[in-house]
């Protein structure tokens, strides 16, 4: 990726993690959790400026669930909520059986996008996301078969190299989309130079999307976009709007990147738009 394909102005596609699978209202009030308000936050989402919705489920007591007939009550409200909006599901899951990882991808009709991790990472001290090489094939394949692009997860360097892995064991389809996430823990070192070598090292005609967690989430959306990349925010990975001010809503720290976006010459993409660049 070059500065000129950035002053080409290609659309920027803003995704909106909603609601995650670890804090809860505790951390934030505004973090949605059941249906309903999953719902309508998709809906203010798409309304600032999102055209993707990152969807986990969570138990009527906060806790997250994986059980196919809960995402189906959460899509059914997004789509009651929301107008065009693509939804995307998180298969990803510290301590679950491979089973239950299957279960986001099984709603009628199927998501259009599913996450899927690319190696293991460590929850905690005393959790890791195992995310075998088996696991990571056999989610891809059930992917393929239920017409669901893939949002490749990379959260180190070695999941970059389990990108190139995947893509010589597996045909996966044009264009690879791949997440670029920066942070504490086992996650990339948020650096510049670590976000630059990382977009280096995609596979050829990969488009990327950019995520940092906690504080580094503005730094590195900007990063993204200047770059030429596509970028994810919500408060699945953030909280905060500020130091020390808790985010008022999903949309709000949408609506603050769209601003950014425009600022440095990136329209926003649409669903449609969205579609057709992602090949959905």
């Amino acid at each position: 990726m070059t500065y000129d394909d950035f002053l080409a102005g290609e659309p920027a596609i803003v995704t909106a993690a909603l609601t995650g699978g670890v804090h809860g209202k505790e951390a934030n009030p505004a973090i949605p959790e059941t249906p309903e308000e999953i719902g309508r936050a998709a809906a203010a989402a798409e309304d600032a400026g999102a055209a993707v919705v990152h969807l986990h489920a969570r138990r009527p007591n906060g806790e997250r669930e994986f059980s196919t007939e809960r995402f189906q009550e959460i899509d059914d409200a997004v789509r009651r909520h929301a107008d065009d909006i693509v939804i995307q599901h998180s298969t990803g899951g510290t301590g679950a059986p491979d089973d239950l990882r299957h279960r986001p991808l099984r709603t009628d009709p199927p998501p259009e996008m599913a996450s899927l991790d690319m190696g293991p990472l460590n929850r905690y001290d005393h959790l890791t996301s195992e995310n075998t090489r088996g696991l990571v094939d056999s989610l891809h394949a059930e992917m393929v078969d239920r017409g669901i692009k893939p949002e490749l997860e990379v959260f180190n360097d070695g999941h970059l190299n389990e990108v190139h892995g995947l893509l010589e064991r597996r045909a996966v389809a044009d264009p690879v989309y791949a997440t670029l996430i920066f942070g504490p823990g086992t996650l990339t070192r948020p650096r510049p130079r670590n976000f630059i070598n990382a977009i280096d090292n995609l596979p050829d005609g990969a488009l990327f999307n950019t995520l940092g967690f906690g504080r580094h989430q503005l730094p590195f959306a900007t990063l993204g976009l200047l770059f030429g990349g596509h970028v994810r925010v919500g408060l699945e990975d953030n909280v905060y709007y500020r130091r020390g001010e808790l985010a008022e809503s999903n949309a709000q720290l949408v609506e603050r990147v769209v601003d950014v976006a425009e600022t440095l010459g990136r329209p926003v993409a649409t669903p449609k738009q969205a579609r057709d660049l992602l090949g959905l």
